[in-house]
């Protein structure tokens, strides 16, 4: 589970309109739904300026957390880029977690596809504690990818709603030695 979200997002709507700012989150989550349908994920919804993304939903997968990892590595560059382009400073956060969760449809009439569970919230958590410009995960998804990723220790954090977690950033993939 990934949440990502645009830092420093709420005081945009001050300084543009309502259709430019609708605009600005298209472009920026169109280039997210691509790296989504490249490294085989599910956009879940977007949440304001925040955007859900699984791996394993509503197909699993053997490499969900790898998937995961490999997509929030890429869209700090998708976003340099965009900022590039755009003449603009956007920034993110990125929390992943890798936990077990619970998905369905809900809803008679407007139907929607969501995800429960303490997975969720914990990838939340992770996003909304984390720091610009860094991918924080949490143990679990640190055991799963720090063999071939590089992973760097941040230490407990209190987290809200959790307590102390022990933390980490994910800074890239780990070089391929050649024999």
């Amino acid at each position: 589970m990934i949440f990502a979200d645009i830092v420093n997002f709420t005081p945009m709507p001050e300084k543009m309109s309502a259709i430019d700012l609708v605009h600005l989150l298209d472009k920026v989550f169109s280039r997210l739904a691509a790296l989504v349908r490249k490294h085989g994920l599910g956009k879940i919804k977007t949440i304001g300026n925040a955007y859900m993304v699984a791996a394993g939903v509503p197909v699993v997968c053997g490499n969900h957390a790898e998937s995961m990892a490999d997509f929030a590595l890429e869209f700090p560059q998708s976003l340099r880029d965009f900022n590039k382009e755009n003449s603009l400073d956007l920034n993110m956060r990125i929390g992943i977690n890798s936990d077990p969760l619970a998905a369905g449809v809900i809803g008679k009439w407007k139907f929607l596809y969501d995800l429960w569970i303490n997975c969720v919230n914990t990838a939340a958590r992770m996003e909304w504690h984390g720091i610009a410009g860094e991918i924080q995960i949490i143990e679990s998804t640190c055991d799963l990818i720090a063999h071939v990723f590089e992973i760097q220790d941040r230490g407990t954090i209190e987290t809200k709603g959790k307590g102390l977690m022990k933390t980490y950033f994910l800074n890239g993939r780990k070089a391929v030695v050649s024999a």
